[in-house]
């Protein structure tokens, strides 16, 4: 594939919203938990950070996140970061199909061949119909259409409902319409932790004829409805077979080497299916074409891969040194890929 460079008006456009909305004291409050962690000078490493930011396309977190305090140039240069990921998605994700993606209402009907479970939208009339399907279930999440990082996502049981019309009455006014069966997970991830989905995080790129996985990130749940960080989820990078790369992490400064709850070795992990995952996301990424470059949350079933969402703002996931002992990341994989 051809190099292509990035809009310089993307750029430009990025680092002034970023600049707009700098808080000085969350980046010194970052710079100062790196200059603790790894015995760096504070005023260097704020320095490095305002350069790296404004220089070298890394975000204040990744530059927290991927220990970029202990890294060299070139280690530095291998990495994939918050905004690089956003100019790949400006310019490979078409505006007028990403709306697909950010409705998950919208998503589910594009993608509901993949879903492999049941899901209704509830309205004005339908009070019976959500109680037939909340009773056949026993459990079910409900979700705003638009949110970002499990936020609008809860869980409900039959059981603990006392008054279904009130039930249905709270859904709409919370904007809670999309109703979903409970996914069913493989049992090698309900051994790690069994009251949460944990969802697979495949970083793909489809050139328009070969789908290109860029990266692999295993989340893990703490028991809540979702396994996102605010929910105390962490995650591990994955091999290109599936395996864990090390203990588990997350922004927080929490590592794992074991989950919290179940006692499971992170980094004896082994994705299930693997094989199977990798043809799940080739034939997802087809669905809509114009949207390129899509973060695709899956969950290994007992019976196959099961979509959950796909994010056109796909985000990064990658290695953390200080926890891995891996001082390279993805990024090579990206630009073979994408031609940056």
């Amino acid at each position: 594939m051809p190099q292509q460079g990035f809009s310089p008006v993307t750029r430009l456009r990025y680092l002034a919203g970023r600049a707009r909305r700098i808080d000085v004291g969350s980046v010194v409050e970052r710079a100062r938990e790196a200059s603790a962690q790894h015995g760096k000078s504070l005023p260097l490493v704020v320095a490095d950070m305002l350069f790296q930011a404004g220089v070298k396309n890394v975000g204040f977190q990744d530059y927290i996140d991927y220990d970029f305090a202990i890294l060299t140039p070139a280690e530095r240069a291998t990495y994939m970061t918050h905004p690089v990921s956003n100019q790949i998605s400006q310019k490979y994700d078409h505006p007028d199909y990403r709306g697909l993606f950010q409705d998950k209402v919208e998503f589910d009907r594009k993608f509901s061949e993949f879903l492999r479970r049941d899901w209704m939208v509830v309205d004005a009339d339908n009070a019976d119909e959500l109680r037939a399907f909340t009773e056949r279930l026993g459990t079910v999440v409900t979700k705003e259409p638009v949110g970002q990082a499990g936020t609008g996502v809860h869980r409900y049981y039959a059981a603990e409902v006392e008054d279904w019309s009130a039930f249905h009455r709270g859904l709409l006014e919370r904007g809670e319409i999309l109703v979903e069966e409970v996914i069913r997970q493989h049992d090698d991830l309900a051994a790690v932790c069994p009251g949460t989905v944990n969802t697979t995080r495949v970083t793909a790129f489809f050139d328009g004829e070969k789908t290109h996985i860029l990266a692999m990130a295993q989340k893990f749940g703490r028991g809540a409805v979702s396994d996102q960080m605010t929910f105390g989820g962490f995650y591990t990078m994955l091999d290109e077979n599936g395996h864990a790369l090390g203990a588990g992490y997350d922004s927080h400064g929490h590592v794992h080497e074991r989950h919290p709850d179940s006692g499971v070795r992170i980094a004896d992990f082994q994705l299930p299916m693997i094989d199977e995952v990798k043809a799940f996301v080739d034939q997802v990424a087809r669905v809509v074409p114009q949207v390129q470059y899509v973060g695709w949350d899956i969950v290994v079933g007992p019976d196959g891969p099961v979509l959950v969402e796909g994010n056109w703002g796909a985000g990064v996931y990658e290695n953390k040194p200080s926890v891995t002992g891996i001082r390279t990341g993805h990024k090579p994989r990206y630009q073979a890929a994408i031609g940056f």
